[in-house]
């Protein structure tokens, strides 16, 4: 009995030194992530619409704030948001594309320069975009006098900047994965005669599902949320605007007035990217390509 009361004791002292902390860091870290979205659901609920006067639990519940989101005249949330979706998805598919290619030839292919290019793109990338603003509204502003799809409030330039802001960090993250394949598939692949776009058409995407999708919403949730350059290049207008920038009016310069519709706009925003959370989260897990040299 008392063998069986001592090793209970050791098993005590154990969890409370080494599992306790952990679980209260956990506790701690996850009411730290969650209390924003928490309080953006109670003000998106609270009727008052005002920051000053919002609670945790609101006295005054109701749906105001989205009626007043989706009928307040010049500022039209459901063309924002398919601004955003268009823009968002069109620019992340570009995204996981180029990156798939660049990292692909950096993880299959040996050439001159190879290093030189790694590091070149991981550099370049280091910068961050609001140094290229000004830049970026000059060119895309030159290339609208001559095309004017191209120019200032039009979504297919900032597409295209878009497509190619993550080059080095999606490259990078690509690279990795592919070279934890191994090369045997792609030598299998070569005796059957099957070229390296086939190959990586066939054998490759297949096997890096995962790390696609981990790509695809990082950088859906990046663009749904940047707001610098998309202001500089679609502007102000209302029709032009995406989320991001639309919710902005509301607060502009009365922050505390219109603080509802704000945060219920906002979380009707989150509706996309969770939903996609959900229906790709089988795909998240990179064990996809064990075993794939088996049998």
């Amino acid at each position: 009995m008392s063998s069986l009361l001592s090793f209970n004791s050791k098993k005590a002292r154990f969890w409370l030194k080494k599992v306790l902390w952990r679980h209260l860091v956990g506790i701690v870290v996850i009411a730290f992530s969650i209390f924003p979205l928490v309080w953006m659901i109670s003000g998106a609920f609270d009727v008052t619409g005002q920051i000053s006067t919002q609670q945790l639990i609101p006295i005054h519940k109701g749906i105001d704030n989205f009626t007043q989101l989706f009928s307040t005249s010049g500022k039209p949330f459901l063309t924002w948001a398919r601004n955003s979706l268009v823009i968002a998805f069109t620019a992340a598919a570009m995204q996981v594309a180029i990156g798939a290619l660049a990292a692909y030839s950096l993880s299959r292919h040996r050439f001159n320069g190879r290093k030189l290019t790694l590091t070149t793109i991981l550099i370049v990338q280091m910068f961050p975009q609001l140094l290229a603003a000004t830049t970026l509204f000059l060119i895309i502003n030159t290339f609208g006098k001559s095309f004017i799809f191209l120019g200032l409030g039009h979504q297919l330039p900032l597409i295209l900047i878009f497509g190619g802001s993550a080059l080095g960090v999606n490259t990078w993250m690509l690279k990795s994965f592919f070279d934890t394949l191994p090369t045997e598939i792609d030598e299998a692949a070569k005796i059957d005669g099957a070229g390296h776009f086939e190959i990586f058409l066939k054998i490759i995407i297949p096997l890096a599902t995962p790390i696609f999708v981990v790509t695809f919403l990082l950088s859906l949730i990046g663009i749904l949320n940047e707001y610098l350059i998309t202001s500089v290049i679609l502007g102000l207008d209302g029709k032009n605007m995406t989320v991001a920038v639309g919710l902005q009016q509301y607060i502009y310069g009365q922050y505390g007035k219109n603080w509802g519709p704000f945060t219920a706009g906002a979380l009707l925003a989150t509706i996309p990217v969770l939903t996609l959370f959900i229906f790709l989260q089988k795909h998240l897990v990179s064990g996809l390509v064990s075993g794939s040299t088996k049998g």
